[in-house]
């Protein structure tokens, strides 16, 4: 456990979106968790914003996905779509770089959802925090709808 973490962490939606259980993946890797506890988001716009205060520690060369860290930390993985990383980056356009400071809110990268539908990928985007293991419990805190920067998840 983190020693900086000395109470409840709230983590934001990185994007607006309808929210499910990661149990309803198309993705068996993810309907078990294997990578980690989280949520799985249907987004209803092509925008992802910063859900913390940290870094981007990795940006994908093929911009589907992004690997953050919060300031205090937890690891969080944001993967848009499944199978997008065949899209080699079309369709996708990324405004930070590999160990960029980030805040909450700041817009981190765009994608067009239609397009990467009329490509034939699902568009399902689970968020997960990758260190799940570091942490008593990791719990999502809103079900239904979800707009960026509201509250989705719940680390203690």
């Amino acid at each position: 456990m983190f020693d900086k973490l000395k109470k409840a962490k709230l983590v934001s939606s990185p994007m607006s979106a309808e929210v499910l259980p990661l149990a309803k993946s198309a993705d068996p890797a993810h309907q078990e968790e294997m990578l980690g506890k989280g949520a799985l988001l249907i987004p209803n716009e092509g925008k992802v914003y910063a859900p913390f205060n940290g870094k981007a520690e990795m940006v994908y060369e093929t911009h589907h996905a992004l690997g953050l860290v919060s300031d205090d930390g937890v690891e969080l993985l944001i993967h848009v779509g499944l199978d997008t990383v065949k899209l080699n980056g079309k369709h996708f356009k990324t405004f930070v770089k590999d160990n960029q400071t980030i805040k909450e809110g700041d817009l981190l990268l765009e994608f067009d959802i239609d397009g990467i539908k009329s490509a034939g990928y699902n568009i399902e985007s689970p968020i997960i925090v990758t260190n799940t293991g570091s942490f008593k419990s990791v719990t999502v805190t809103v079900g239904g709808a979800v707009k960026k920067n509201e509250k989705l998840l719940e680390i203690k």
